[in-house]
């Protein structure tokens, strides 16, 4: 099972509001502008910002 694509047109990054790259493969959500990852657990974003693993 993957995220609803629907929910992934809406998603943006809660630090910038900028646009989120999914990876399936990882399993994350990037955003490339404040250089932020947010996991993706059992399908569900974790987008907290004190969550986000910088790149």
């Amino acid at each position: 099972m993957s995220i609803d694509p629907k929910l992934l047109e809406i998603l943006v990054c809660p630090k910038c509001r900028g646009e989120l790259e999914h990876s399936e493969s990882e399993q994350t959500l990037t955003c490339h502008q404040c250089r932020l990852r947010y996991r993706i657990e059992d399908d569900i974003p974790i987008m907290l910002i004190d969550e986000a693993e910088a790149i």
